[in-house]
């Protein structure tokens, strides 16, 4: 009976460890949807604001380095607080056939999670490859 009871215990044990790294996974993966939705909602907010401002979009280039183009800033600043350590991995902001009627436009929203920093992953991006014309 005792025999019983011990195999009952550690079977037990067993299940509630599987559970426990259930919960720990689903976490994670609730977290990376979250991060990807973010991602989302800014890469087509720009893009939003882009299509209004058509015949300037030249002026939103922005290849992840160096000075943000004013056109950016407050857009930059919204990555950088939505996601986790966007500021060390900026966005980047790609604009092909520039002309007075629009252009081609790559937005790469990129982030990387603490534990993924330390352990030298890449990070993770959201990528948006569009055409903006006025007509």
């Amino acid at each position: 009976m005792l025999l019983e009871a011990l195999i009952a215990i550690l079977i037990f044990s067993i299940g509630i460890l599987a559970v426990v790294g259930l919960q720990a996974v689903s976490i994670k993966n609730v977290t990376d949807a979250k991060h990807r939705t973010e991602a989302a909602f800014l890469a087509n907010k720009l893009l939003s604001q882009m299509w209004t401002d058509a015949g300037n979009i030249a002026f939103y280039a922005y290849p992840g380095s160096g000075g943000v183009p004013n056109r950016l800033t407050d857009w930059v600043s919204q990555v950088n607080t939505r996601l986790p350590a966007a500021a060390t991995v900026p966005p980047i902001v790609t604009v092909t056939g520039a002309s007075p009627a629009g252009a081609t436009v790559s937005i790469q929203v990129r982030w990387q999670l603490p534990e993924e920093q330390s352990q030298g992953l890449p990070p993770h991006n959201y990528t948006v490859i569009t055409s903006v014309f006025t007509s």
